[in-house]
């Protein structure tokens, strides 16, 4: 028998009034692994990672989750999803009952709420904070035993997140305690002792041991780890490896603990020629929560030594074995040095003999896509094409020339987009009425296109009396392929021009006052811009771009899209061997470009300095 104080527990309403936005206040910041919280703009099919925000006890106004995980890789309560979508309301009525008879016999105490659907969440707070790995076992055990339980929010590290009571639901209404909101409060103020967590532990030891040997038999990939992989001698950390630092998953069928796991992922950074104040930093700020999780089994004055033992450890090895692997270790090439910014040299008469004179025309091309790119639309095809004007200027700047000679995949690396939407957004720019580039010669073998950067003759004239705009022109910087289109050209006005209202920006950037209002919370909630108290938008120059872009998992989409485009110039070399007789002419060195050469980008590098910088 339950207890009577939790007979409320299994009933359809709470057993006491209180507000949604009480329940939210009192329980969401204890209950969320750290103090942050996703937004669904969708209605509630989708929490994205940009629209993460600080987590505040005002009531959100669309379905919101917290997150269970903490930047160490630990949580603090346990999160019971119960899905009616999956076998009916009736079997998680019997589910939950099932789960809150096991709970009183280990002795733990539960909150419990309900979703106008239907579905049920049982939380379990915890005194002390367990690991990832811990706590995802736990849930993967006890989904042998409930089929209506969803085990995904705690298999998931970086983006696991659930609503907990007081949140929106999607189909309207909000999540509804289960029982009274004093007695939820109780429960999460004076969590389950350890003694509770090791009762928990034991009595699903069997089930434990078998959802582990389930993943000796089948070897956890992430999904975006591909296979082969090309080798590369930049020096990065294989994404194997920072997905393991990331997530906390490993191939069980090579790593037997945890403690090997960690020791592989730290050999791994000082092979790549990262320093241990490098590790530790991506550790304590959350980059790598699933390195966190490991050390997360010692005290916390204990970690950091355990992390230095191990980052000895693992210069010991690659020391002893640097000689024994020809010359091909990761160690021996370090990403802090500085990449190739040289320009490729080009053939023939497409750089200027006048050096200055280049650049006062592309300065000039650049005011003129400032005064035409007025006339695009806010669309998605409107703010693309604006990004690949953008590309293409910042690859003239790069290397000194109004010709820029580059196919669809280096643009498409650029931008964010694929290389086929890049073709046709090239295709309507050049042929406009009066365009801002211009196709001079079509591409061949293994060269892409040459285009020539234009000023056209209605803004000529205003173009050269314009001044100036300091500093560079971006395309796609790495972090907006997560934040979108409207987030860079937001952030881009505020950088050439910082102290600007909202107003004034809607008036700059031409998108819609919805767009700039979502693009300027998204990225205040990155602390990537602050208003001052006169309500003006300004750009926080201390948040690192590069930092925020590795945090959100982007450089593997972008490693996943130069992999792919890699493939894609093998197999296009091996056709034009067999199609084409001038094929020695074709594949001359000077007109390859370095898809091949890496398996990620280094850290320093822009996505255009990817694209566009050829191998030094």
């Amino acid at each position: 028998m339950l207890p009577a104080t939790y007979s409320a527990g299994v009933s359809r309403g709470p057993s006491s009034t209180h507000s949604p936005a009480q329940a939210w206040a009192a329980l969401a910041p204890l209950l969320a692994g750290q103090p942050r919280v996703r937004l669904s703009r969708d209605a509630g099919k989708t929490y994205p990672q940009k629209h993460e925000r600080t987590l505040s006890e005002t009531l959100p106004t669309v379905p919101a989750a917290v997150r269970i995980f903490g930047k160490d890789g630990t949580c603090a309560a346990i999160f019971l999803d119960f899905d009616s979508s999956v076998a009916g309301i009736d079997w998680v009525e019997a589910d939950v009952r099932a789960v809150q008879t096991w709970l009183h016999s280990v002795g733990a105490r539960w909150i419990e709420d309900y979703s106008p659907n239907g579905g049920r969440h049982v939380y379990i707070p915890l005194e002390q904070r367990v690991t990832f790995s811990e706590a995802r076992d736990l849930v993967e055990a006890l989904g042998t035993r409930y089929r209506s339980l969803d085990k995904t929010p705690h298999q998931n590290l970086l983006h696991g997140c659930m609503r907990t009571p007081g949140s929106p639901h999607k189909r309207g209404g909000y999540q509804e305690l289960a029982m009274s909101l004093s007695m939820a409060y109780d429960v999460a103020r004076r969590p389950n002792p350890a003694t509770a967590w090791a009762a928990m532990k034991a009595d699903l030891a069997g089930e434990m041991a078998a959802v582990r040997a389930l993943r000796l038999e089948g070897t956890i990939t992430p999904a975006t780890a591909e296979t082969p992989r090309l080798q590369h001698p930049a020096g990065r950390m294989s994404r194997t490896m920072q997905l393991m630092a990331q997530t906390g998953l490993y191939d069980t069928n090579r790593y037997a603990s945890d403690s090997e796991a960690r020791q592989a992922v730290v050999t791994g950074a000082a092979a790549a020629g990262l320093e241990l104040v490098d590790v530790e930093r991506r550790m304590m700020q959350g980059t790598w929560p699933g390195l966190a999780s490991f050390y997360a089994r010692y005290a916390s004055r204990h970690r950091v030594p355990a992390l230095r033992k191990d980052w000895l450890n693992a210069i010991a090895y690659l020391s002893k074995n640097l000689e024994s692997r020809d010359g091909k270790n990761n160690a021996r090439i370090s990403p802090t040095s500085q990449p190739n910014t040289q320009p490729p040299v080009l053939q023939g008469n497409l750089v200027s003999s006048n050096p200055d004179a280049e650049h006062r025309f592309i300065r000039t091309w650049r005011n003129a896509l400032r005064l035409k790119e007025r006339a695009y639309l806010d669309s998605r095809t409107g703010l693309a094409r604006r990004m690949v004007l953008r590309s293409l200027g910042e690859a003239a700047h790069m290397t000194r020339s109004r010709f820029i000679e580059f196919g669809d995949r280096s643009i498409a690396v650029a931008t964010g987009l694929d290389h086929t939407t890049v073709g046709s957004h090239l295709r309507a720019l050049r042929n406009e009425k009066d365009p801002l580039v211009t196709l001079v010669e079509q591409g061949r073998g293994t060269k892409g296109d040459l285009y020539m950067l234009t000023v056209p003759e209605e803004v000529k004239t205003a173009a050269e009396d314009l001044s100036w705009r300091k500093g560079k022109i971006h395309a796609l910087r790495p972090v907006f392929r997560e934040l979108g289109l409207p987030a860079a050209f937001v952030y881009e006005a505020l950088e050439h021009s910082p102290g600007l209202s909202t107003s004034e920006i809607v008036k700059l950037t031409r998108l819609s006052r919805t767009a700039v209002t979502e693009a300027l919370e998204v990225m205040a909630a990155w602390n990537m811009i602050a208003r001052n108290n006169a309500r003006a938008w300004s750009v926080v120059a201390s948040t690192s771009l590069k930092d925020l872009a590795e945090h959100f998992g982007v450089m593997e989409a972008v490693a996943t899209q130069l992999q792919r485009y890699a493939i894609e110039r093998i197999l296009w070399k091996e056709w034009l061997s067999k199609n084409v007789n001038t094929v020695a002419e074709l594949l001359s060195p000077g007109e390859d470009y370095p898809w091949e050469a890496f398996e990620g980008p280094p850290d320093e590098w822009a996505l255009t300095d990817m694209a566009f910088t050829r191998a030094g």
